[in-house]
């Protein structure tokens, strides 16, 4: 099947209760993308599970959902920078015991500590930046596998963003190395019990990561994040059944 247009994506309109009944992990869940994502999902009919440190921020987005008067969210507090492999089997082991499946994984979480040239890049930063960024995605997709091929038209979707350039160190490579996932998952996922997997890199957003790493940007000419996740939607939706391994760019020319 042809990959779908630019205006396909950035244009998507979910249907009523495109979730209605649907579990769905979303990392990174406190604020920015992942908090617009976790919102909307709800709106849509979907059970959430809100993965992220910051336990206010999980707390106020709970209170959010719950007022609108959508499916009650999971939290589930957990700092990807210091989570072990057993954390995730720990997590993947809740979901099946008190849900019974799960249909669907966002990998949005990120940190960026700073930008910073190659050689004065410390271990700390270093080691951090790749244990949020990449290790523990890796490590929750690893744990969740088997939830996820249990379910039928299950997917994984990845919050992608292509910075290779200078000064972007462990960030940047961590951000190749989600999109070589991507890839892995994509072929290795297409078989009987298919897990269909893609990717949004959204380009900048008025996120407060963006504005700690950008001081000097003027932060309201780039889109919030509720403008930016009908990609998202439409990669979690049954119009996107038939594709996998698409890694898409809002920045990218068309």
């Amino acid at each position: 099947m042809p990959q779908p247009s630019r205006d396909t994506l950035t244009g998507f309109t979910a249907p009523d209760a495109m979730l209605d009944e649907q579990i769905i992990l979303i990392t990174g869940a406190a604020a920015g993308i992942g908090a617009a994502l976790a919102r909307q999902c709800a709106a849509l009919g979907g059970t959430t599970i809100l993965l992220d440190k910051d336990l206010a921020g999980l707390e106020k987005l709970y209170d959010e959902i719950e007022a609108a008067g959508h499916p009650q969210p999971i939290l589930h507090p957990l700092d990807l920078g210091g989570a072990t492999p057993d954390d995730y089997a720990e997590l993947a082991e809740t979901i099946d015991a008190q849900l019974g499946r799960l249909d669907a994984l966002t990998l949005n979480a990120g940190w960026l500590g700073a930008y910073t040239p190659f050689t004065q890049c410390s271990v700390d930063l270093y080691q951090k930046t790749m244990m949020v960024n990449l290790h523990g995605h890796f490590f929750l997709t690893q744990a969740c596998l088997p939830l996820l091929q249990n379910t039928p038209d299950s997917r994984i979707v990845i919050s992608t963003h292509a910075a290779d350039t200078a000064y972007s160190g462990p960030f940047g490579m961590a951000k190749a190395g989600l999109a070589s996932m991507l890839k892995i998952l994509a072929h290795e996922l297409d078989g009987d019990k298919r897990v269909r997997v893609n990717g949004v890199d959204t380009g900048p957003v008025n996120t407060a990561m963006r504005r700690l790493n950008f001081p000097g940007e003027e932060a309201s000419r780039n889109p919030d994040p509720e403008a930016v996740i009908n990609p998202y939607l439409f990669f979690l939706s049954p119009d996107s059944r038939d594709i996998t391994g698409m890694n898409f760019s809002a920045s990218a020319s068309s």
